[in-house]
């Protein structure tokens, strides 16, 4: 028998897609959001497609706050910006 995908659902376009193919923003005990590039981290995640459109569209709609329960500053945003376009750039290598 197959095993089962894992599906999440993007915080920015709300599509339902395999945990693989998204990012993981998490906000760690101490507080801190980071980009949890393996997925396997402790704190409270929230998942995002590999595009900067789905990241504005969280930020946009409070979405990415919702889910992770915390107010984000400006200066988080243009680096998480910055660490998607690394992110998108390096995906389209791999295709």
């Amino acid at each position: 028998m197959a095993k089962k995908l894992p599906l999440r659902m993007c915080t920015g376009c709300g599509e339902m897609k395999a945990k693989k193919e998204m990012i993981r923003i998490l906000k760690t005990p101490e507080d801190e959001i980071v980009i949890d590039s393996t997925g396997k981290k402790n704190g409270r995640g929230a998942y995002l497609c590999c595009s900067s459109e789905c990241l504005q569209k969280a930020i946009k709609t409070k979405g990415l706050e919702r889910s992770l329960k915390v107010g984000i500053p400006k200066e988080l945003v243009e680096t998480l910006e910055k660490e998607m376009r690394v992110l998108e750039s390096g995906r389209k290598e791999d295709i």
